[in-house]
């Protein structure tokens, strides 16, 4: 699509997401309140949301909504099947589509702001709904204009929940022509799908005989398409991050997006760099969510040690210095976080047009805010059982699941290699090669 349309979705994205999320949020049956809910753990938390911003009001509504039952769902694992329902009726799923499309046009920043939001009560939601803009991206940057045109309003139309099968890693999918030379029979499988069990549409890839890389866009109910729910993480637990497996699924010429000998653009290459911001803010939401719930359970149930000279357990002055040097880490990762978002809203609406010079300082922003807010994440989430006590560490209190969803996704995302990106850019050697994970 030539840049110029971008520009226009993105440049006037505030006003057009405004009035589409509104528009959705009256059809809505969620309640979109001003502030948390009474009940709420974030009520009167450190990290107020924007609430100014109709899409992040929307994901905090949501928030509340899944936090009823997030800890008894993190552990039954499955299928997210209401949440998505939720989703669905929020409008937040067509809220990134480009105007001209009929979709909100939203910025990054609001986007991603929502995902960090839901992930702080649910980061398998959170997950599913950040990273369902991938392969958006990647009709926007690899489709025809008559693709962009047929895929993105028929999202709009359908309120598609979109996802991949297409690791980029595990080349464990090939393909043939179809008898009639008008498609591809793919067959084999492809792990860490996740999304796959609970979306519409499913961007499935795989390997043809030279080794190239293909991807098509397919219905998830497609013939021969098996869901193997097979998904065993420690954490994500609902992300369904498991095997698809591939038995002659046809998938048609038009169904192809861009061709295996297609350079990797700048403009494609971004979606490593939304995929990376999609996890920052999930690892950032988690630390947001345990310092959250930690505070509620600090103030309401933990009680102060033997030692401590102290009648309430806020009254130690080692819970107030360890409240603080946590809320202090994750204010700083919210900082970072924002300005990457803002690195990927300056760039973005460059299109195809976009160069690597400018690519590459968002790179480096993103590198930077994703390697703070993983090991932000990982310190929260790990430290906050300290100032809340033994009692707290129980399978019903559910505070474990912000540590386990976080060490999952930085398993994924290893930080060493992030250093070295930054290091070797502030050392003179350039921006970070696109590529997959940078």
């Amino acid at each position: 699509m030539p840049s110029p349309q971008l520009s226009v979705a993105r440049s006037s994205a505030d006003a057009s997401s405004a009035q589409s999320v509104d528009q959705s949020v009256a059809q809505s049956s969620l309640p979109y309140p001003s502030s948390p809910h009474p009940s709420s753990p974030h009520r009167s938390s450190a990290f107020q949301p924007d609430l100014s911003d109709p899409i992040v009001a929307k994901a905090a509504a949501l928030r509340d909504a899944f936090a009823v039952d997030a800890p008894a769902r993190d552990q039954a694992g499955g299928r997210p099947v209401d949440q998505v329902r939720l989703l669905k009726e929020s409008g937040l799923l067509v809220a990134a589509i480009p105007v001209q499309y009929g979709g909100g046009g939203a910025s990054w920043l609001s986007i991603l702001r929502a995902v960090r939001e839901i992930a702080r009560t649910d980061g398998s939601v959170a997950h599913l709904f950040g990273y369902h803009h991938l392969p958006q991206h990647n009709v926007l940057s690899r489709a025809t204009p008559d693709q962009q045109q047929r895929l993105m309003r028929a999202a709009v139309g359908g309120n598609w929940l979109w996802s991949n099968s297409g690791n980029a890693l595990s080349k464990t999918s090939t393909a043939r022509r179809s008898p009639d030379d008008t498609g591809w029979l793919v067959s084999g499988f492809r792990p860490f799908s996740s999304g796959s069990h609970v979306a519409d549409v499913i961007m499935m890839s795989w390997e043809n005989a030279l080794g190239q890389r293909l991807s098509g866009l397919v219905p998830a109910s497609r013939a021969g398409i098996v869901i193997e729910d097979d998904w065993d993480g420690i954490g994500q637990r609902q992300t369904g991050s498991g095997t698809v497996t591939f038995n002659d699924v046809r998938v048609a010429d038009d169904e192809l997006l861009g061709r295996a000998d297609d350079a990797l653009t700048p403009f494609v290459s971004l979606v490593s760099l939304l995929q990376q911001s999609v996890l920052l803010n999930v690892f950032l939401g988690s630390a947001q969510g345990a310092l959250d719930e930690g505070r509620a359970y600090t103030r309401s149930q933990s009680r102060p040690w033997i030692h401590s000279g102290v009648d309430r357990h806020v009254d130690d002055p080692w819970i107030k210095r360890k409240y603080g040097e946590l809320s202090i880490r994750v204010l700083a990762a919210i900082e970072l976080a924002d300005q990457a978002a803002r690195s990927l809203d300056e760039i973005y609406p460059d299109g195809r047009a976009l160069t690597l010079a400018r690519r590459g300082q968002a790179a480096i922003d993103i590198a930077a805010a994703n390697l703070y807010a993983g090991d932000t994440g990982l310190a929260v989430s790990n430290d906050i059982f300290e100032v809340m006590g033994a009692r707290s560490a129980t399978v019903a209190n559910g505070f474990d699941r912000f540590w386990r969803n976080v060490r999952t996704h930085t398993l994924h995302n290893p930080a060493e290699y992030k250093k070295r990106s930054v290091g070797n850019w502030v050392l003179g050697g350039g921006y970070p090669v696109p590529a997959a994970y940078r």
